[in-house]
């Protein structure tokens, strides 16, 4: 089973900020293959409300650097489930059997929507890789 690193990001919630966040990386030439972002009711500037997976890690840090916007790295898994009621169901509930607490996750159907990729921010990523190994897994 694949782990990915993400960038997790606190950034302001303004109009704009995306825009400044994925053409950061696009003019290094880094494609962002997963994000989520979300805004925190009261809060102008979030802590920890954007994830972002990107094709080449060493020059996605070297353009959110040369941008000077803040972040941390974190690992992440990355699952290919069947795209069908209750596969989620499944891997949380393998997770929480084996009390792996899931702090993020995040998915979208496969171009073909018979696949949905999933990424999980997860208390134990070694873990979790071990318990969910025979579930069907792949890259994104």
């Amino acid at each position: 089973m694949p782990i990915t690193t993400q960038f997790v990001l606190s950034l302001e919630s303004k109009p704009g900020v995306l825009a400044r966040m994925a053409k950061a990386f696009g003019s290094k030439g880094v494609n962002i293959k997963a994000f989520c972002a979300w805004e925190q009711p009261g809060q102008t500037v979030g802590k920890d409300n954007m994830r972002v997976v990107v094709s080449d890690v060493e020059k996605g840090r070297a353009a959110l650097e040369a941008e000077k916007i803040g972040y941390y790295e974190e690992q992440a898994l990355v699952l290919s489930l069947e795209n069908k009621p209750g596969a989620l169901g499944t891997v949380a509930q393998h997770l929480r059997d084996a009390h792996i607490n899931i702090t993020c996750g995040y998915c979208t159907p496969s171009r073909e929507g018979k696949r949905a990729i999933v990424v999980l921010s997860v208390s134990d990523v070694e873990k979790a890789q071990e318990v969910l190994r025979g579930e069907s897994l792949d890259e994104i």
